[in-house]
């Protein structure tokens, strides 16, 4: 990465709270706690309209909406949909609302966060070849950084594919980058990461090499996904692609939480994760 894409990044972000961000023994109450202090658990930062609207477009065949992931509408409405986030939100949604807040609760980030945790000390154990990438690069930064420093430590190898490849869509100005900080993929367009739910990043990526494993969101986790590597994933309660791919039997961890609160709000994610 370029130092000033670099710095484009890095001043983007708040300071890190290190002593938070330290792996340590789970307290399950004190995770959940802070969890939605964070606002990472709680009020979604998207309302059920939102919520709808967006799986109506994943029905209608929206790239934006599949993450690079086909077949995702067989057997699926919406009604069906709203269902996978209800249940994986660990919350009631109220199918005759059109308006009005989402609520996720923190017990089942914990609960997925150990589960997908587990899958990861099995590839340190054994130093599996690890990829993170991410589509949020401001929110969730520190997640993945620190994740990627702390599975290295504990054995894993952490893959860099994509290094230094560049293309340009039709119509666009500028050109695509894949960009990697502290062993993190990110796309940036030559000036700073981009929040994206495109796969062609990641497709790129795999086309140079194949992982062990795969931790990523948005169209990094779909692209991967749909290329059959194994992958735990991020996804908002708006972004239900990933949970439609777990359903298909496709992809076994799908973390889900509000994937845009401040950077240091995921350190309890970080901990039931690395316990």
């Amino acid at each position: 990465m370029s130092s000033d894409v670099i710095e484009a990044h890095v001043s983007r972000l708040p300071p890190l709270a290190e002593d938070d961000w330290t792996p340590r023994a789970v307290d399950r109450t004190a995770l959940e706690r802070a969890l939605l202090a964070g606002g990472v658990a709680g009020t979604a930062t998207h309302p059920i309209d939102n919520v709808r609207g967006n799986i109506q477009k994943l029905l209608d065949h929206d790239p934006d909406k599949e993450f690079g992931l086909t077949g995702l509408q067989e057997g699926m409405t919406l009604d069906r949909v709203l269902g996978l986030v209800e249940r994986a939100a660990g919350s009631p949604i109220d199918r005759d609302a059109r308006f009005g807040p989402v609520e996720i609760r923190a017990r089942p980030i914990v609960d997925e966060s150990v589960a997908a945790g587990q899958r990861l000390a099995r590839a340190c154990a054994t130093g599996e070849t690890i990829v993170l990438a991410t589509g949020h690069p401001t929110g969730l930064a520190y997640l993945y950084h620190e994740l990627a420093s702390e599975l290295a430590r504990r054995g894993a190898t952490i893959l860099i594919l994509g290094r230094g490849l560049r293309w340009r869509d039709p119509g666009l100005d500028h050109d695509w980058f894949i960009d990697h900080l502290d062993g993190v993929a990110m796309l940036s367009d030559g000036r700073a990461p981009r929040h994206t739910h495109k796969p062609d990043a990641m497709e790129r990526m795999l086309a140079e090499g194949r992982p062990d494993l795969v931790f990523a969101d948005h169209g990094f986790a779909g692209a991967a996904i749909e290329a059959d590597v194994e992958t735990i994933s991020i996804a908002d309660v708006n972004d239900t692609a990933l949970l439609v791919a777990k359903e298909q039997g496709r992809t076994e961890h799908v973390l889900v939480f509000d994937d845009h609160v401040d950077p240091n709000a995921y350190w309890p994610v970080f901990v039931a994760l690395t316990a």
